[in-house]
C-alpha cells in the first residue's frame, strides 16, 4: 500500500465528520478541505546580490521538500534601483502529500521552537477562508543549519482552502492543530 501523510489520514477519518457535524453540511463534498500551501520569502537585498537569492531558494528547497523559484519583479522601480524581471523573493507552492508534510512538520516541529510562543494570531485571514501566517526566521525549522546562514529572513505561509467563510476556515485549521491564541472569535466574513 502507498504511503499517506498522517494528517491526510486523519482529515479523512475525523475532521470530515467533525466538520460536517458542527456546521450541518448535507454531503461530505461541502466540508471545506486545504488545497495548497503558498511558502513566499521576500529577498529584497538579491537586487545586488544574487547569491542571497540563490542561498534562499537553496533554503526553501529543504523546508519544503520541494523546488522554490525565483519570484520576479513586475515593474521598474528606480529608486529601489529595481529593473523589471529581477529576482526579488523566493516561492514555492504544495499540494496533497507534501502539503500535508509540510503542515504536520509546522505544527509538531517548527511552531514550538518559536521563542516565548503563546499560539498564532487568528486575524491573517482574508475573508474568503484563506489563511496567511508569518514566520519571522527561517530557522524554526530543522532542517536549517543555523552555522551556514547569511541572513535571517522571515516567510509568509499561505493556507488556501476550500472554505466559504473565515469561520469556517478557522475550525478547519483547528482541527488539523494549528495553535490559535484567540480561541473563540472571528468575523464571519
Amino acid at each position: 500500500m502507498a504511503y499517506v501523510p498522517r494528517l491526510k489520514d486523519k482529515y479523512k477519518a475525523e475532521i470530515v465528520d467533525a466538520l460536517k457535524d458542527k456546521f450541518q453540511y448535507k454531503s461530505v463534498m461541502q466540508v471545506p478541505k486545504l488545497k495548497k500551501i503558498a511558502i513566499n520569502q521576500g529577498v529584497g537585498a538579491g537586487v545586488t546580490d544574487k547569491k542571497i537569492v540563490e542561498a534562499a531558494i537553496a533554503e526553501l528547497t529543504t523546508i519544503t521538500g520541494q523546488q522554490a523559484v525565483a519570484a520576479k519583479s513586475k515593474k521598474d522601480i528606480s529608486n529601489f534601483k529595481l529593473r523589471k524581471g529581477m529576482p526579488v523573493g523566493v516561492r514555492v507552492t504544495l499540494r496533497d502529500n507534501k502539503m500535508y508534510e509540510f503542515l504536520d512538520r509546522l505544527i509538531a516541529v517548527a511552531l514550538p521552537r518559536i521563542r516565548d510562543f503563546k499560539g498564532i494570531n487568528d486575524k491573517g485571514f482574508d475573508g474568503n477562508g484563506n489563511y496567511t501566517l508569518g514566520v519571522s526566521e527561517q530557522i524554526i525549522f530543522p532542517e536549517i543549519n543555523i552555522d551556514k546562514i547569511n541572513k535571517i529572513q522571515g516567510m509568509d505561509i499561505t493556507f488556501v482552502t476550500s472554505a466559504g467563510t473565515d469561520v469556517e476556515a478557522l475550525e478547519l485549521l483547528k482541527q488539523f492543530g494549528l495553535p490559535f491564541k484567540n480561541q473563540n472569535k472571528v468575523n464571519n466574513g
